[in-house]
């Protein structure tokens, strides 16, 4: 990654931080405080399925809220305060700003997810008065969310590039609930015929497979997730996210700024 894209990434990292996105630490804190204290009360081999379900979801859905709500503004936020075409005047490429905004965001909700991550196992081993090894599964599961933040940014700035913030916010919940059926998606196109085949065939194939990537109720029992679908998953992910900022890129590059 060159010297450019490092800054704006950098300064992206900054503005999200200063925009108190790291708060939702406490309201995830307290959820972990108060499930850790009220599943006490339940059966121990439930209270662990519990736990991990409500503190993997809680993770997942704050992180792809954050996603969303910040990367929808990635583009147009500097062209309201006029700061891009500040940015525009020194030797930085259209593209460069795009991934640089793209890594950005990334590593806010790295950051993020990883301190909830901590917070989660600290709950989990007060609950449970230690750890085991299937608690090793719930790290996969917590890999697979990462993922799904990097096709959310990614979803969220391309819409941004040539929407306003309002449609980009919609465009990207709607495909990320529709991506989350997406196997149910792909039962109902091979189920059907004619035109209605093909055009769920399409839909199926074009919205982001968020099902693949959830793997919570799995780790919750204790279950492993095979290798082969780890690397799928990531191979996937780094399909569908790179072809998403490329197109943005490609988009931005042709956007008037008049």
């Amino acid at each position: 990654m060159n010297r450019r894209i490092t800054a704006i990434a950098t300064n992206t990292f900054r503005e999200a931080v200063r925009d108190r996105v790291l708060y939702n630490l406490i309201i995830f804190a307290l959820i972990m405080i108060g499930a850790s204290l009220l599943l006490g009360q339940i059966t121990i081999g439930v209270q662990r399925q519990l736990l991990i379900n409500l503190g993997l979801t809680s993770i997942s859905v704050f992180g792809v809220l954050i996603a969303i709500f910040i990367g929808i503004g990635l583009v147009s936020k500097e062209i309201d305060k006029r700061t891009l075409y500040t940015v525009l005047t020194r030797p930085v490429q259209r593209w460069e700003f795009i991934l640089g905004k793209f890594f950005g965001l990334v590593l806010t909700l790295i950051v993020n997810a990883g301190f909830m991550t901590v917070g989660f196992f600290i709950a989990l081993l007060y609950l449970m008065r230690g750890l085991q090894p299937a608690d090793a599964y719930i790290l996969v599961a917590i890999y697979f969310i990462l993922l799904q933040f990097m096709i959310v940014t990614s979803l969220a700035l391309l819409f941004s590039s040539f929407s306003t913030p309002i449609e980009s916010a919609v465009m990207t919940f709607a495909f990320f609930v529709v991506g989350s059926f997406s196997s149910d998606l792909h039962a109902f196109a091979q189920a059907s015929t004619g035109l209605t085949h093909y055009t769920v065939t399409v839909m199926s194939y074009l919205v982001p497979n968020f099902s693949a990537l959830n793997v919570i109720a799995s780790v919750a029992q204790a279950k492993p997730v095979a290798a082969g679908l780890v690397l799928m998953n990531t191979l996937y992910v780094l399909g569908y996210a790179g072809a998403a900022v490329c197109a943005a890129s490609l988009i931005f590059h042709k956007r008037s700024m008049k």
